[in-house]
């Protein structure tokens, strides 16, 4: 419609203001986000009643892989952090169709408002897309280190540490716009706590390699990348702890090269980690070990030479948010070397895709357990059946699958293997039935929210069929059928 969203990713008042967003692209990026808010925060309820209620008998909460721990923090990061950017979109919503002025100072409103609900949001945000990642490093280091992860306890209470100061720490983000010295103080020391649980997982994962059996696979290779990566990342965000120093890198590329080490370096790194690790349980073969470390090399590289100059050019005061620059400022040779770095970067992905594509058809089959793997998912066929697993397992320990396989790490001798599960085991599983009842409840939500760019004939009609899918989708499965009592 020739009307892309154009106030930043960050939608700064007045930028988003009627008066210098007049067309519908700020709207369409308002309507847009919430949508995604109300799903994030359905996944998060769902996640975390699903963790609490239903995990396999004898799975302690300090039995729970790290990983599931560290998605379990998240879950309550979005059912925080989502609240507050939803109620600046309201505000933002009632100001671009209904005349009202939360974000113009001239009628007794602020544009700081909508800096600290943003930010509110936008912090544990950033830990929402960490964590995850640090779980998944806490699973495959142990795997190819054949040994426990160190100190498994310390790791999962700094992952909850982590999530509980994110929320302290939002005005980092704002140490020049004038809030005075104690709230720079008060923000400037949290932001150096959060380090601290964030260095004692670091130190966790070292310690889980050191003196371990290591088998130099992609999956380990990415996450040897994350903990180099992330590192270098949080090393220049504690610097932005300091409001002098903020000050002065603040809107610079310095801050563009300081969360790309984190949210690259970092969250991709470790996402990809997880790819190759859990790639063969979920299509039952095994990635190409050679293309991965190649493309572990070429992302590594690219990543490099792409964002580590960013930090000179920030140092140099290129400032961020700008699409051009004049071409006698001294910034075009550290350009020229970090678009080199991109395109080596999108050469890693085609190889990422090539393995894809290559193992899909012809890769060798991975079997249930291609890892030696730790935690109970790998007792179960790649790729899994639709019920998981046919017998729930009963959980005696921490890594139970590997105590089960090699005994434990006191020394124990390992459990007797349990008996096959038999054709009737199998038959008597019951699948939930599938609904079309959720797509077309979404499909109503669309058509309600769209319609505040139409007309309110539409936001009604919208918003009639949004009440009629969730009645019928609640009661759906709820009414005996004939001749049956459930």
């Amino acid at each position: 419609m020739g009307v892309a969203p154009d106030g930043g990713w960050f939608g700064y008042a007045n930028l988003s203001g009627a008066q210098f967003s007049p067309t519908h692209s700020i709207d369409f990026w308002m309507l847009g986000l919430q949508i995604l808010g109300i799903s994030s925060m359905l996944a998060g309820f769902n996640f975390i009643v699903t963790i609490v209620n239903m995990r396999a008998p004898g799975m302690t909460l300090m039995r729970m892989p790290v990983f599931v721990w560290m998605s379990f923090v998240t879950q309550f990061l979005i059912v925080l952090a989502f609240p507050a950017i939803t109620v600046a979109l309201i505000l933002l919503m009632f100001d671009r169709f209904f005349g009202t002025l939360f974000y113009v100072p001239s009628a007794g409103g602020d544009p700081l408002l909508w800096q600290h609900l943003f930010w509110i949001f936008g912090h544990p945000e950033v830990y929402i897309l960490i964590l995850p990642a640090m779980g998944i490093v806490s699973e495959v280091l142990p795997t190819f280190a054949r040994k426990p992860l160190f100190g498994a306890p310390v790791v999962i209470y700094s992952g909850i540490m982590i999530g509980f100061f994110g929320f302290g720490v939002w005005s980092h983000h704002m140490f020049s716009v004038g809030m005075g010295p104690v709230a720079d103080s008060a923000f400037s020391i949290a932001t150096m706590l959060i380090a601290v649980p964030t260095g004692v997982k670091i130190l966790n994962w070292i310690s889980t390699l050191w003196g371990g059996s290591i088998r130099f696979s992609s999956a380990l290779y990415f996450s040897l990348g994350f903990i180099a990566m992330f590192t270098m990342g949080g090393l220049s965000g504690v610097m932005h702890a300091s409001p002098p120093v903020d000050l002065q890198q603040t809107d610079t590329y310095f801050v563009v090269a300081h969360f790309h080490y984190v949210l690259f370096g970092g969250s991709i790194f470790g996402l990809f980690s997880g790819i190759y690790y859990w790639w063969p349980k979920i299509n039952g073969r095994l990635l190409d070990e050679r293309l991965g470390k190649l493309h572990f090399w070429l992302m590594l590289i690219g990543f490099n030479v792409t964002f580590f100059p960013q930090h000179f050019l920030g140092l140099i005061g290129m400032p961020r948010r700008i699409y051009t620059y004049a071409p006698d400022l001294g910034w075009n040779f550290w350009n020229l070397i970090s678009t080199i770095g991109s395109f080596i970067i999108a050469l890693s992905f085609v190889v990422f895709i090539a393995n894809v594509v290559k193992t899909m058809r012809s890769g060798p089959v991975a079997g249930p357990d291609p890892w030696d793997g730790r935690t109970s998912e790998w007792t179960i066929p790649s790729p899994p059946p639709v019920y998981n697993f046919s017998r729930v397992p009963t959980i005696h320990g921490r890594d139970d699958f590997w105590a089960e396989k090699h005994g434990d790490s006191h020394g124990g001798a390992p459990r007797p293997k349990p008996s096959p599960v038999t054709a009737a085991e199998i038959a008597a599983i019951h699948m939930p039935p599938p609904s079309y009842w959720p797509l077309i409840l979404a499909f109503g939500l669309l058509i309600m929210l769209s319609g505040l760019l139409v007309s309110m004939v539409q936001v009604v009609v919208g918003g009639l069929w949004t009440l009629y899918a969730m009645y019928r989708f609640a009661i759906e499965y709820h009414r005996p059928a004939a001749g049956h009592a459930h």
